[in-house]
């Protein structure tokens, strides 16, 4: 087991809905935050029996659209052990405005949330010329950025835009973007993902959905991780837990990561499991 872990995916749902309304982003709210939420209490609960040190929790677009309050509040409860991942609504005037008050308050990341279980197609472009002065803002105040848009077809090449033209901002690519890989070694049909790798401020998040969406075909674990980091670094993959958005406790989320990674080396899975995470929010370092 690796000596630190961090995690930069867990998500938190408050069951007070006065104080923290449901209003989910396109209006349709998540299965798991219905049906499998945790607070920030179950949360530290969780963390602490899986041996989980600290976290980046990212906000719940699909319970609270651009609604941070309650991961706001979290955070400042317990401002030595998390940080938070915001998210605003990029496109709007007021992005950069709303950032850095979030920013202040203690939340150190954002997420785009463009598609995903509630919003099959995205509803923005990530190179939309609407969206450069947040790009810029957290390019200014060095915010990592995650993003769930797809790495393939037009999403991969609005990835690349992105990376290019703001080369200051560590762009992540949540549930590694997906990558066609179940044609098996050399992973050929990815061809165009790995070029991502040249862009030193892309980052990659591997995540139990991860797990599940590229381990298919002819992809195996022994084979497709020590290929990514191969080809982008240990040092620019980071592990996120989904929990609990993605099923099972934490700990087995926990354990079935390790077992995916097990043919790296002990240093990669360090950097993976806790060193890159303290390099995309340097407020969660030891």
């Amino acid at each position: 087991m690796p000596s630190r872990i961090v995690d930069i995916h867990p998500h938190i749902v408050s069951p007070d809905t006065v104080r923290y309304p449901v209003t989910p982003i396109g209006g349709t709210r998540s299965e798991w935050s219905k049906e499998r939420s945790v607070t920030i209490d179950e949360l530290i609960a969780a963390m602490d029996e899986a041996g989980v040190d600290k976290a980046a929790i990212v906000h719940s677009s699909t319970t609270y659209a651009f609604n941070n309050a309650y991961v706001v509040d979290a955070v400042a409860a317990h401002p030595r052990r998390f940080t938070g991942v915001f998210s605003v609504n990029v496109t709007e005037p007021d992005a950069p405005d709303r950032m850095r008050d979030l920013y202040r308050s203690g939340m150190t990341g954002m997420r785009i949330y463009a598609r995903g279980s509630t919003i099959k197609e995205a509803w923005l472009a990530l190179d939309d010329p609407r969206t450069f002065p947040a790009w810029e803002c957290a390019g200014e105040l060095g915010i990592s950025v995650a993003t769930n848009m797809h790495g393939t077809g037009p999403g991969l090449e609005q990835i690349k835009s992105t990376l290019n033209r703001f080369p200051r901002v560590r762009l992540i690519i949540d549930h590694l973007g997906r990558p066609p890989v179940a044609d098996g070694p050399p992973y050929l049909a990815a061809a165009d993902y790995f070029a991502l790798a040249d862009f030193k401020n892309c980052y990659l998040k591997l995540s139990p959905s991860a797990l599940k969406s590229v381990l298919t075909g002819q992809a195996t674990a022994d084979t497709l991780f020590p290929k990514l980091v191969s080809v982008f670094g240990a040092d620019r993959i980071a592990w996120g837990s989904n929990y609990p958005a993605s099923p099972g406790s934490m700990g087995e989320i926990v354990a079935a990561s390790q077992v995916a990674l097990r043919s790296l080396s002990e240093a990669d899975r360090h950097w993976i499991f806790a060193k890159t995470a303290q390099q995309l929010y340097p407020v969660l370092q030891d």
